[in-house]
């Protein structure tokens, strides 16, 4: 396994549509998270809305998972046993995984977010330190 062992902040998420067009930024734009990647193979991730305030009516996007994670240079695998949405337990969760500007780019496959159409999402995370 490749060594990304560390932990890493959030500090900017992107969203477009099936078709490359850019959607507006996930969190309302004020993205908050961390993940943790511990060289024993855990790992745990939470990420969130980090807005001071909602308009009316509006839901605070929160979710975090953990799990055994294995990193083969190009791609992030975690198998879950414990997250913020039951259905995720005992899935892999894959993410595509690239480095540019000293981030680590994380990409979920495309996929619907709440009652959106199917967004594909860009998570870049910098690492504030090695575990």
């Amino acid at each position: 396994m490749a060594n990304i062992a560390g932990t890493y902040r959030l500090v900017k998420a992107v969203a477009r549509d099936g078709n490359g067009n850019p959607l507006p930024p996930p969190y309302n734009g004020n993205p908050a998270g961390r993940v943790v990647l511990g060289a024993d193979g855990r790992m745990m991730a939470v990420k969130c809305d980090n807005s001071p305030n909602l308009p009316a009516g509006a839901k605070r996007e929160y979710n975090s998972y953990i799990g055994r994670y294995t990193f083969d240079g190009k791609t992030l695998v975690t198998r879950v046993d414990g997250a913020s949405d039951p259905s995720r337990i005992g899935s892999d969760q894959v993410r595509g995984v690239r480095f540019e500007d000293g981030l680590m780019v994380l990409q979920p496959p495309l996929r619907p977010y709440g009652d959106s159409a199917p967004e594909q999402r860009e998570l870049y995370w910098e690492k504030i330190s090695d575990v």
